[in-house]
């Protein structure tokens, strides 16, 4: 099977995000990615023991239990970081992204509800999905990185809240400082990208 390669990101200096946070974080996503293809590896190889051991169907099976955390933990991180990268950019003139969200609120307080849903309590990802067959926008909370995926809707914009993704700049009872400086940081023209190949 196919290795999946670690994405290099370029990634320049954020407002209250620390390098040191993005330098370690880029190493957890590496492990992720690591980790996904030593999965991919390992399940052929345990599936050859099923005739002599046992034991070998339950290791197999818990393999690809854990496929999909690592999986998704190396995704959802390729989107995070990919939406840091080229500096600060707001939404483009005529944004289609904007037009769907003013479809039942403003932008803004469509914003406001989405960093209420980034602190929710516990572990895992933010995510603003489109779901093509409604034609709608659908913000979810995932936890860890994978329980809570929506089946077959597009990924347009996700925040990691795990407490790696902010621990050498704030404590956990200041998350939503760290939630102000993503978006201060974000990329929003790649967002809009995401969201027009969504369609």
């Amino acid at each position: 099977m196919k290795k999946f390669e670690e994405v290099k990101f370029n990634i320049g200096k954020l407002k209250g995000i620390s390098a040191k946070n993005i330098e370690e974080h880029l190493k957890l996503y590496a492990g992720y990615v690591k980790n996904t293809n030593l999965i991919l590896e390992k399940i052929p190889e345990y599936e050859g023991y099923t005739q002599e051991d046992a034991f070998a169907p339950y290791v197999v099976s818990e393999l690809h239990r854990r496929f999909s955390f690592e999986f998704n933990g190396m995704r959802n991180h390729e989107y995070f970081f990919k939406s840091l990268e080229g500096g600060t950019k707001e939404l483009p003139v005529n944004s289609q992204l904007k037009i769907a969200t003013e479809k039942n609120q403003s932008f803004d307080a469509w914003l406001a509800g989405f960093k209420t849903l980034a602190v929710t309590r516990g572990v895992g990802w933010a995510v603003l999905y489109w779901d093509k067959k409604s034609e709608q926008l659908i913000p979810a909370w995932v936890d860890e990185h994978h329980m809570g995926q929506l089946n077959g809707l597009s990924w347009i914009l996700g925040i990691d809240m795990w407490e790696h993704a902010f621990v050498y700049d704030y404590p956990t009872s200041e998350k939503k400082k760290y939630v102000e400086a993503f978006f201060e940081n974000l990329n929003w023209e790649v967002i809009e990208e995401n969201f027009l190949k969504a369609q």
